[in-house]
């Protein structure tokens, strides 16, 4: 069972929390890991892309000059790919990237992608998280004292003055239990989780 130190919203230490080993102390299983990313990022492509073939681009239906004698190579149409203004050759046609992975499989990548921050010693417990309204300014020195540069904040609520607080900060990104993911835990340097979402987090996920 880890034990972490907790701080409070000045960067001190106030306390130590033991960490439920359920799931801040799995086996980390890398390959579920990298799917749940791949998933998530494959989710998120919007799949538009498209080009026209030789069979939807306009024109072309005469041919350009007659087959033998002009010394030419012979042509059928000007919408051919080797024409300037011709069709694309196995042309991209819009497409479904995302596919899905059982909820077995993401509560163990889930609990692998904390266990490693864990381990590499890139969590940080707050005993709590409030502002009386919503300033940029005090969320940002509230990272100062933790000296978090680029991170992800874990709350247990959705507190607004905390959400709209940290929305002008690019380098940070505020989630509630239930929309933590593989990704954005992987991609933050550090991940600062309330005390109050530790508990959750053990009892939703353990």
């Amino acid at each position: 069972m880890a034990n972490v130190s907790v701080y409070n919203m000045e960067g001190k230490e106030v306390g130590t929390i033991n960490l439920s080993d359920d799931v801040f102390g799995v086996e980390i299983n890398k390959h579920l890991v990298h799917l749940a990313v791949v998933q998530q990022l494959a989710n998120n492509r919007q799949g538009t892309q498209k080009a026209k073939t030789r069979s939807e681009v306009s024109g072309g239906g005469r041919k350009p000059w007659r087959q033998k004698g002009t010394g030419h190579a012979r042509q059928g149409s000007t919408r051919s790919p080797q024409w300037t203004g011709g069709g694309v050759v196995f042309a991209p046609t819009p497409r479904d990237y995302s596919f899905k992975l059982n909820k077995k499989e993401k509560r163990i990548a889930l609990k692998s992608a904390l266990t490693s921050k864990v381990i590499d010693k890139k969590i940080m417990v707050l005993d709590e998280l409030k502002f009386d309204g919503i300033k940029t300014k005090k969320f940002q020195e509230v990272l100062d004292n933790l000296k978090v540069t680029r991170g992800l904040v874990i709350i247990a609520e959705n507190d607004a003055n905390v959400v709209m607080s940290a929305k002008n900060i690019a380098s940070v990104n505020t989630t509630l239990i239930n929309t933590i993911n593989v990704y954005d835990i992987m991609k933050a340097q550090t991940v600062v989780i309330t005390k109050d979402a530790v508990k959750m987090i053990e009892e939703v996920y353990a």
